[in-house]
């Protein structure tokens, strides 16, 4: 199998409404998670892994961090081997119109594909978290002569309306295929499961380009690879499924959506635990990222009875100062800067956020380069939050550049203690 005859087109070009304001001036892949990283980290991490290298990132939705993202992060392919990860904005070379769903992008890109002359394409989507080995699927695939193959992974049956659900018979063919059905269908010898599409495809180029050809041509459709590219293959073309093998390591698959702010927080969370479901320290799967030059992270002060910089079950990236405060069950993103006597419980702090003294944080996602202000209050008083700030379903508060955080009394114990704290020793820390 040479990978050199393989083309990954991967789709980034997700507005991501779920997640706002998270994403307001980015693309859903452009999201931090997990600290240094971005969403799209973890599948380009796993093309680079399997093997591949050459690939198309095809953008749209404000995609200015991203491209910025790639190009200063991602120079890890050869040019002189004709290895490549290029971006691929709208440019409306087909029609006047923007790219109108998964299939569309790739359709007004087919010129882009002509001139590589790949054998197969490789179809991935930006934004989901999972380790995936891509050379597994492609043998799979190869092996069975397909024409298209889809990986899919077991749901449980109560979920399976919230994706696309492949049907199969007992050779992997794929024999059917509904895009989020509200009944569907179990897997064979599985009746509480279900096939979840995980938006992974490969095909034979010259079997994507006529598909995507007639697809263009048909007025009816959502030019989407689940809702019809796919339906319209399985009649004549062989089309197999490939059962998800996780690279994670662990006992129970691990692929998250994350495509709400619920579903982002506690993926986010999880990571603090003693054993997160997902492994981002697993040395024979590297993940990788754009690492701007910064110091390490530093603690200061240790003043018993008074205030101490410490984390606990927490994540804390490169260029961070905790002073004098108590970091529980949180992600700081890199250069977060946190002054004296604040409490943080449970929340994700992205780059560069600032907190004032005597901030205390509970259960929230703090935007980046946002300046907490001194006693702010957040996460404690339901109703003061959802007037200043976005709260999701399960009561997790967004803290934005714009927001006025309410602000909370200081006790005079906790300024007797501010103001010894400053006789003996650095001020404003």
């Amino acid at each position: 199998m040479d990978l050199d005859d393989i083309l990954v087109i991967l789709l980034a070009g997700g507005a991501g409404e779920r997640l706002y304001p998270l994403t307001k001036e980015r693309a859903k892949p452009a999201v931090y998670f997990g600290g240094p990283y971005r969403i799209i980290d973890f599948t380009l991490s796993n093309c680079i892994n399997s093997g591949l290298r050459h690939i198309f990132i095809a953008t749209q939705y404000k995609s200015l961090s991203l491209n910025r993202h790639i190009r200063m992060g991602w120079n890890v392919v050869s040019e002189e081997l004709g290895e490549f990860i290029e971006i691929l904005p709208p440019q409306k070379r087909v029609g006047e119109h923007w790219y109108l769903g998964t299939a569309d992008a790739v359709f007004q890109n087919l010129y882009s594909i002509a001139d590589e002359t790949p054998s197969h394409v490789v179809v991935l989507s930006g934004d989901h978290v999972y380790k995936m080995d891509y050379s597994k699927m492609l043998r799979f695939h190869l092996e069975r002569h397909a024409d298209v193959t889809l990986a899919s992974l077991e749901v449980p049956l109560a979920d399976g309306s919230r994706f696309g659900i492949v049907s199969i018979d007992e050779n992997d063919r794929v024999i059917g295929f509904q895009e989020k059905p509200l009944n569907p269908a179990p897997a064979p010898g599985s009746p509480d499961v279900t096939l979840g599409s995980m938006g992974v495809y490969i095909f034979r180029t010259d079997v994507l380009v006529r598909a995507l050809e007639e697809d263009a041509a048909c007025p009816e459709s959502q030019h989407d690879f689940g809702r019809d590219i796919i339906p319209s293959l399985i009649q004549d073309a062989p089309v197999f499924c490939y059962r998800f093998y996780d690279e994670n390591k662990k006992a129970a698959k691990y692929w998250r959506d994350i495509g709400t702010l619920d579903a982002y927080f506690e993926a986010n969370m999880d990571l603090c635990q003693v054993n997160p479901e997902f492994n981002l320290y697993d040395p024979e799967w590297p993940l990788r990222t754009y690492l701007p030059q910064a110091p390490p992270a530093k603690f200061v002060f240790a003043e018993q009875g008074r205030r101490c910089g410490q984390a606990l079950d927490s994540i804390i990236s490169s260029g961070c100062i905790v002073s004098g405060s108590r970091i529980t069950g949180s992600i700081l993103c890199p250069s977060v800067r946190v002054h004296s006597f604040c409490e943080i419980e449970q929340s994700i702090l992205m780059p560069g956020v600032r907190v004032g003294r005597h901030a205390r944080i509970r259960r929230a996602i703090v935007d980046r380069e946002v300046l907490i202000p001194r006693g702010a209050l957040i996460g404690y008083d339901f109703d003061e939050d959802r007037r200043r700030h976005t709260v999701s379903e399960g009561g997790v508060v967004v803290v934005t550049a714009r927001d006025e955080p309410l602000i909370g009394p200081i006790s005079e114990e906790a300024l007797r203690a501010e103001a010894d704290a400053d006789r003996s020793g650095p001020a404003q820390t």
